[in-house]
């Protein structure tokens, strides 16, 4: 924890949730951000928000706010990559990303995804779920970030395809009785996590029940 940085992805576009901030529309009456924060803050050391434009919109939560250090939004990576120079000038040697809009989020996520990382021997863990990996919710360690800015300066904007040429482990979750990963991308998918949410379905802040999976390169 002392040695981790969480960068929250708040730099894309929204355009499924017809632009705007996403991590700013509610959700029980609280920005989705909060929930966010709320899971992931207790989990390590300091946390920044990676979004562009003006950075006043997030000053209610006195974090720092780090813009894509490349140009025309090339998506999540970018913004790993801004979280991994920010950690690189704070000392920090890890950095934990997740997106903006996953309200539910398991309360060991730090943990096992650095569990899986360390039996799998890999410099990177990524979270799964019902059988899907979820790239941007991961681990990266700040050494990898001069080949980060090379690969996104060649144009790569795939996260699984750059972290697969050093090895990314997997951390499995449960789906019940709520995907821990669930994103609202969308403003049908906003109404379901209000319904889950109400419903208690989301359940408290604790420690989940992942499993550890090797995932090797």
């Amino acid at each position: 924890m002392d040695s981790t940085l969480a960068v929250v992805l708040a730099g894309g576009l929204a355009r499924r949730m017809g632009g705007g901030d996403k991590p700013l529309r509610l959700l029980g009456g609280r920005p989705l951000l909060d929930h966010v924060l709320a899971r992931v803050g207790p989990q390590v050391a300091r946390v920044v928000i990676n979004a562009n434009g003006d950075p006043g919109r997030f000053a209610a939560y006195g974090l720092p706010v780090v813009a894509d250090p490349l140009p025309d939004h090339p998506g999540p990576l970018a913004g790993v990559l801004a979280g991994l120079d920010w950690a690189a000038q704070a000392g920090v040697t890890d950095v934990l990303s997740v997106p903006g809009d996953c309200p539910f989020l398991p309360g060991d996520l730090l943990a096992r995804l650095d569990a899986a990382r360390r039996a799998a021997g890999m410099p990177m863990a990524c979270a799964a779920s019902g059988g899907w990996t979820h790239p941007p919710v991961a681990l990266w360690p700040v050494s990898l970030r001069g080949e980060l800015r090379a690969a996104l300066l060649a144009g790569e904007k795939k996260i699984d395809r750059w972290t697969a040429r050093f090895g990314c482990a997997g951390a499995e979750w449960p789906v019940a009785p709520v995907d821990p990963f669930f994103n609202a991308n969308a403003p049908e998918d906003l109404a379901e996590a209000e319904r889950l949410l109400s419903s208690g379905a989301g359940g408290p802040i604790g420690t989940g029940n992942g499993t550890i999976l090797g995932d090797p390169p």
